[in-house]
């Protein structure tokens, strides 16, 4: 999940959540930040259900270890041009000149380890074609309930079915795709449903009912 920002400017309700200037609830994380917020408004926790779309999530979420979700999604054009759309088969046939040029780019995180898991995890999501391909393999995790966090601290940051499909995405040749990123990549493609129950995007992705 993004992480909270500072001190926030809003009334809080009981949940932790944030009542904005427009009357909606939002979480913290998306209550101050023009930028998060329209991203929590309009696609986060809708479903991705194609190839490039997953493996982008994939990659950004495993950008985004260690730093803020803002700095990824503010960089989310830049890394888009830089790694041609995230298509798995031209980022699958990027070779170390590719490395040299990303690792120049200021425009993007210039981590290296990260860099080439990118690679390997497209050349990763181009050998699952074979076997019903990332989506498929993916949206198997989905679990037969959601969570319904009532405050922000019952939010869960990883889940048994994160676990075991990190497992099964290390083994397909993935990496940077730990438990923790693995929810945080349920959540952006509506696999879960984290929103809090007194937010106005609870049960909107059409995955999962309203609780």
């Amino acid at each position: 999940m993004p992480e909270k920002p500072g001190k926030a400017r809003f009334a809080a309700t009981e949940s932790g959540a944030l009542v904005c200037e427009d009357g909606l609830v939002r979480p913290p994380w998306a209550a101050a930040d023009p930028l998060l917020r329209d991203y929590y408004d309009t696609e986060w926790g809708m479903p991705v259900r194609d190839e490039r779309g997953v493996f982008e999530r994939i990659s950004l979420e495993a950008f985004q270890a260690g730093l803020s979700w803002a700095t990824i999604l503010r960089k989310r054009p830049a890394f888009r041009t830089a790694f041609d759309g995230f298509d798995p088969d031209t980022v699958a046939g990027y070779g170390e000149e590719d490395v040299e040029r990303l690792m120049g780019d200021a425009s993007i995180v210039r981590n290296e380890r990260k860099i080439r898991a990118t690679v390997r995890n497209a050349r990763a999501a181009v050998a699952l074609r074979d076997a019903g391909g990332l989506v498929d393999l993916v949206w198997s995790f989905r679990p037969e309930r959601t969570p319904a966090p009532a405050r922000v601290e019952d939010i869960p940051t990883e889940s048994p079915e994160s676990a075991a499909l990190a497992g099964a995405l290390r083994r397909a040749g993935f990496s940077f795709t730990g438990p923790t990123t693995v929810f945080a990549l349920m959540e952006a493609i509506g696999m879960v449903d984290t929103h809090l129950v007194d937010s106005h995007r609870r049960g909107t992705s059409g995955v999962w009912p309203r609780s």
